[in-house]
């Protein structure tokens, strides 16, 4: 990690903490934090001090806090809520995996955490895998990285190391035209494309023909690709950082553009920042409510 008291600029900054650009500039005119300073070029540069207090606060939004309301908290003060909920989810993964993941990415042991995803992979089957070990672990190996316990590319490894495993899991699956046809991919401006996966990993032992067109597809291309397709459904992933009004006003335009047959999905943590009804869109503030909705489409598709 960039550690020293040298400012950062604010490419640095998003890939420190996992915050855009776009939501570093929002919040400066939004809230008036952060207040970078510019340098001769007129370029944004970020104190260290700012940099923590943007990390605590991404910490307490991957659990679902709105920026707007905890702001005005300090550095120490975002950080205590967060262990505090952290603490709460603790016996949700096993201490002993826990530490054992974040020994062997502080280590650079990649053999040994290919060796135990497999073997937690193999031991639980997909599913399970994905609802009770990778959605609590990946917690912690966030918490970790917002800490400044893990570097930025041994959170980077951890993530690359997960999606492998992931895709040769589900590729284990024979592909067969299933239904419903299943659409994933994430409005442009949104990087991360592993909730995306672990949806798919969560649906295809159910059945279901899912299309990943991966991260960041333009919306005129999301609605292009899900007529081609013949989609039933178009699943959308939003991590914690996503603007609101940027992806409402998008699943808005989106749902606008779409047969009213077509089923919307969006997931993720932003999801649970949303206070008001999306007309035509279903929101899944967690990864169960995928498989819910699943079972609420079937349950009312006619051919």
């Amino acid at each position: 990690m960039e550690s020293s008291g040298v400012p950062l600029n604010i490419s640095a900054v998003e890939r420190e903490t996992g915050l855009s650009k776009d939501v570093l500039r929002m919040w400066e005119r939004r809230y008036g934090f952060p207040k970078p300073a510019r340098d001769e070029n007129g370029e944004r540069q970020y104190t260290v001090d700012e940099i923590a207090k943007l990390r605590g606060m991404k910490r307490l939004m991957d659990i679902g806090m709105r920026p707007g309301k905890i702001i005005a908290l300090a550095e120490v003060e975002l950080n205590g809520i967060a262990d505090a909920r952290a603490g709460s989810r603790r016996d949700a993964v096993p201490q002993a995996l826990e530490r054992d993941i974040l020994t062997m990415l502080k280590t650079h042991d990649v053999t040994g955490l290919q060796h135990i995803l497999a073997n937690l992979l193999m031991r639980q089957g997909l599913q399970k895998f994905v609802q009770e070990t990778i959605t609590p672990l990946n917690h912690a190996v966030g918490d970790a990285w917002m800490r400044g316990d893990l570097e930025v590319f041994e959170e980077h490894l951890y993530t690359e190391q997960l999606q492998a495993a992931l895709r040769t899991a589900i590729n284990a699956f024979p592909r067969q035209a299933g239904i419903p046809r299943l659409l994933l991919t994430t409005f442009p401006n949104e990087q991360h494309g592993l909730g995306l996966l672990m949806v798919e990993a969560l649906l295809v032992p159910e059945g279901v023909q899912c299309i990943s067109l991966g991260p960041q597809t333009p919306l005129e291309d999301v609605r292009r690709a899900a007529l081609a397709h013949k989609a039933h459904i178009v699943a959308l992933s939003f991590s914690a950082a996503f603007p609101l009004r940027q992806a409402t006003d998008g699943l808005t335009t989106l749902r606008r553009q779409l047969p009213p047959p077509v089923q919307i999905w969006a997931g993720g943590e932003m999801t649970r920042r949303i206070r008001k009804t999306l007309p035509g869109v279903v929101l899944l503030p967690d990864l169960p409510a995928s498989v819910n909705a699943l079972r609420s489409w079937r349950s009312h598709w006619v051919p």
